[in-house]
């Protein structure tokens, strides 16, 4: 009886407690305005207390905190009221004691010797680790349980060819589509490879995040289920009872079935063969609002990007990848899943839900397996700094993580600082951060920075960057600055450019459109034609971003459909919501800038909508002040309206991004704010800025086409004089004196300003060997306006069949070198070793060729072979700029600032081939500290 009694009194307790819980919470987000938040036990947590995703989390941590449970991941999107929260404590079991918690599971220590090299196809990679080691673990796969359920590659493969089975007996044929609609599992593991192994295409979407929104879910989803002609839906047993609704829209919908009523199949899996250029699967974009976006990607795309980032990472089979990230996500399936497959390295995989509700789990996943490598967006670095006090991660070691790869979203400067500074106490490493590139046109992964590497935070002058799309350094006493992440630089194979809105490329640090190329590059948009075209240009792929290049790294300055132009000036809405959402009493990451078109008036206007719960008059005419004055602050003028909006009004996509261009229509129709009455001011002031931006362009692109057009007639008519003066002039000392001179002239007419420096490093009266950089077609004319000597040009022998180049060769005393034939390259090696003999210098271009990408390729080893014979010494030379004037694959050129550097000479150590080994990597290394482009030997040519 008393028994009952006191589990009576505890029960009240725990009622009570959590009520004070919540009551607590729903009074800090009702803010200051003094509102009265009624919390009862049925009192509906989104729709009466307004709480979204991100109060769940708090709420769900201060609950385990105070009751000391660890709550099931799934209640954090499941719970509708605070009586669902109470009987979850009720049922939960108590948290880990933390010791066991900081005891490192045993590694997988066994280095494999081979890798699926030879696959083709996702089918032949699984086939192959299942031939070559079937009970190695794949992954671990963590639910409520704190102890993961291990899965083998035989287990994925079995699991696979059950779902297989069950399909085939659904009567699905070779190349069908297939959506699977489930959470992070071993169902959805199964059901992807099951659907590939029946030869059909898989199409992820994603599940609802709550059980009550399935219904209007679904409805959302029927758009891409009719796009991509699916045939099946595998989904949870929960939504079999919408299979109506959805059968009726989608014509092509035969079944709504789940991975259970699959596996009862009573017949065996078929194999089907599948070829590597056939559909893998297909990445439909989140948030799209007009027709769906569905990304072609073959076999042979998956296979190219998964090799190309694992190369760019080192990944080996020791590696352990720590993964939250949805499957359905091509961050999640590619980067982590499916490049940890192909790797043999073990995935530690937890649901979404499981990071969210504890985002310490994730740090200590990586802790007890020891990983080292995780990915995320920059939200979740940033969660980890909100949400993690110290006694949640008392104890934790993350000195086994090597890469964090911080990617899918704008990459936060202070995100990268602040993380890496709090958590360098329990061994994160200040080189470990990795901020990358990539999208779903390229399968995932674009551009990587090398390993090991800090973080590269570029300072550019914000007013030069916003009015004339020039990324100029910031001196350090400069005030006017913008922060800009690296991304990395592009993958082997992957070549990116910044072009014009005309195409034209454009020279390092200018802003423009950022295009690629590369062999996982889509070949378009499933059923999608008028998409598909707007995707490429001329053979390259356009990403919807703007950035520039510097040093051979990209850097995001924005979206292109998220960019707005205001009096000639290029506004970017990351900086100015991300300061906007600092303010107290506004929610951080529920601010949104846009440029909001006047339909009647066909005038653009700047828009600032930012979210609050504050509902009092005073405190909300105040943050209205205090928005506007910080909007104004960062962007340099007023926005035109600021709008102080409920929770909720700003919308964002499946994966938290903003969804600019729906809060903008909606604005547009009148449902965000109230349009301002001075309609006839408005129409005529911004009027005027819309014509602005348009003739700044004009006269931006008219002022580089007439520099061209200068460029070309004033080099041409040099040329043409140089040549007729150098075939008539008797000596090649005077003639190398005109060459000299005519050089240095034409760089003076265009406006190219040369920085020369080191020229006290030429040896004075020595024969030596001068290695350059060749980077563009106008290094030999920089050379010699840069060089005080005669030099003995060594060039291709293709050139001996272009008469007018040999004839100017010859003259200038020219040693053609065979680049392809060794006996006749050994000749022209001896030749060239006689010419050092009588005292006269030999320039060489050690990387053979040029490339329109930024980087060094990778030395021929004639220079150093004749320099070591010869006991000559090897000056290296570093030009700088000389690309940006005009690009390896193009005839325009831009006008830029250019240097040449004369490094100290290096002495060979030798006549033998080890001592010319040493000279080329000495000279390699000098002249790679110098140029500030990476180094393109260990990546392979672009």
């Amino acid at each position: 009886m008393q028994a009952a009694v006191n589990k009576k009194t505890d029960t009240e307790q725990d009622k009570l407690r959590l009520l004070k819980i919540v009551s607590a919470l729903a009074k800090e987000l009702a803010g200051r305005s003094g509102r009265r938040v009624l919390v009862e036990l049925d009192s509906a947590l989104e729709r009466d207390l307004g709480f979204d995703s991100l109060s769940r989390v708090e709420l769900m941590l201060r609950i385990e905190r105070e009751f000391g449970v660890g709550l099931p991941e799934q209640l954090l999107s499941s719970a509708e009221t605070p009586r669902d929260l109470l009987r979850a404590i009720r049922t939960a079991s108590r948290i880990a004691p933390r010791e066991r918690e900081q005891t490192p599971l045993p590694a997988v220590t066994e280095n494999l010797s081979g890798l699926p090299y030879k696959a083709e196809t996702l089918n032949e990679m699984l086939h192959w680790h299942v031939r070559e080691h079937a009970q190695r673990t794949h992954i671990y796969l963590y639910g409520d349980s704190e102890e993961p359920e291990i899965i083998s590659y035989l287990a994925l493969s079995k699991g696979a060819e059950a779902i297989a089975a069950g399909l085939q007996e659904q009567g699905l044929s070779q190349g069908d589509t297939v959506a699977i609609m489930l959470p992070t599992g071993r169902d959805y593991l199964f059901s992807f490879f099951g659907i590939l192994l029946a030869g059909a295409v898989p199409v992820p979407i994603y599940p609802p995040a709550r059980p009550s929104q399935l219904e209007d879910h679904l409805r959302r989803h029927v758009r891409i289920l009719d796009n991509a002609q699916s045939r099946l839906l595998i989904t949870v047993p929960e939504a079999r009872v919408v299979a109506g609704l959805l059968r009726a829209q989608v014509s092509s919908l035969k079944a709504v079935v789940t991975p259970d009523r699959l596996r009862e199949a009573d017949g065996g899996y078929q194999q089907v063969p599948v070829q590597p250029g056939d559909t893998a699967f297909l990445q439909y974009t989140s948030g799209s609002t007009g027709q769906p976006k569905g990304v072609v990607l073959t076999h042979a795309n998956l296979l190219a990007n998964i090799r190309a980032m694992g190369e760019a990472i080192e990944a080996t089979s020791n590696d352990v990848f720590v993964s939250w990230l949805p499957l359905y996500h091509d961050m999640g399936l590619i980067g982590a899943w499916l490049g940890s497959l192909y790797y043999a390295m073990p995935l530690v995989l937890m649901s979404p839900l499981g990071f969210l509700a504890r985002p310490s789990r994730w740090l200590w996943r990586i802790h007890r397996h020891r990983g080292s490598l995780s990915a995320a967006p920059n939200f979740a670095y940033e969660l980890c700094l909100s949400k993690i006090t110290g006694e949640d991660i008392e104890g934790l070691d993350l000195s086994s993580w090597r890469m964090a790869f911080n990617g899918a979203e704008p990459v936060s400067p202070n995100t990268v600082r602040n993380f890496t500074k709090r958590f360098s106490r329990y061994g994160f490493a200040s080189n470990c951060m990795a901020p990358v590139y990539g999208l779903a046109e390229a399968a995932v992964g674009l551009a990587f920075p090398p390993p090991g590497r800090e973080v590269l935070i570029d300072r550019v002058q914000r007013e030069a960057l916003l009015s004339r799309g020039e990324a100029l350094p910031a001196a350090a006493g400069d005030k006017d600055v913008q922060e800009i992440v690296a991304c990395g630089q592009p993958l082997r194979g992957y070549q990116i450019r910044i072009v014009d809105a005309a195409g034209q490329e454009l020279p390092d640090r200018r802003e423009g459109h950022v295009e690629f190329q590369g062999p996982s590059a889509t070949s378009g948009y499933y059923r999608n034609a008028e998409a598909t075209r707007e995707l490429f240009r001329h053979g390259w792929l356009d990403t919807g971003d703007l950035g520039y290049i510097a040093e051979g790294d990209l850097y995001l300055t924005s979206r292109v459909k998220d960019l707005i132009i205001r009096g000639g000036r290029n506004l970017y809405p990351y900086e100015t919501e991300e300061a906007v959402g600092d303010i107290p009493g506004i929610r951080k990451g529920c601010v949104v800038l846009f440029g909001a078109r006047d339909q009647e008036h066909g005038t653009e206007r700047l828009i600032l909508v930012a979210e609050s719960r504050e509902q009092d008059r005073q405190t909300l005419a105040r943050l209205h002040q205090q928005v506007m004055q910080t909007a104004t602050d960062v962007l340099g003028m007023p926005p035109d309206e600021v709008i102080i909006a409920p929770p909720h009004t700003v919308l964002k996509t499946s994966s938290g991004k903003l969804r600019r261009s729906v809060v903008q229509e909606l604005y547009e129709q009148g449902h965000l704010g109230r349009v301002p009455k001075s309609v006839g001011w408005q129409l005529l002031r911004l009027a005027l800025v819309s014509v602005g931006p348009r003739w700044r362009y004009l006269q931006r692109r008219s002022r580089d086409l007439g520099w061209a057009v200068w460029a070309h007639t004033v080099f041409w008519t040099l040329s043409s004089l140089v040549w007729m003066t150098v075939a008539l002039l008797p000596g090649k000392a005077l003639r190398w004196r005109v060459i000299r001179g005519a050089a240095r002239l034409l760089l003076r007419l265009l406006g190219v300003p040369l920085k020369v420096v080191g020229l006290e490093n030429l040896p004075d009266k020595r024969a030596y060997v001068v290695v350059a950089n060749h980077s563009s077609y106008m290094d030999g004319v920089v050379l010699a306006a840069a060089l005080p000597v005669d030099l003995a040009f060594v060039a291709k022998a293709e050139l001996r069949r272009q008469p007018i180049a040999r004839i100017f060769l010859n003259k200038v005393g020219a040693l053609f070198v065979e680049r392809f034939h060794p006996q006749r390259s050994v000749a022209d090696a001896k030749r060239s070793k006689e010419v050092l003999k009588v005292g006269q210098p030999l320039l060489y271009f050690p990387e053979g060729t040029l490339s329109r990408a930024p980087g060094l390729l990778p030395f021929h080893m004639g220079a150093f072979v004749v320099a070591a014979e010869a006991g000559a010494p090897v000056v290296p030379v570093v030009l700088r700029g000389t690309r940006s004037v005009l690009r390896g694959n193009s005839w325009f050129p831009h006008r830029a600032a250019l240097s040449v550097s004369v490094l100290p000479a290096l002495q060979p150590e030798g006549a033998d081939w080890d001592a010319a080994i040493k000279l080329r990597d000495a000279a390699r290394a000098s002249m790679l500290l110098h140029l500030g482009e990476p180094d393109l030997t260990a990546k392979g040519v672009s």
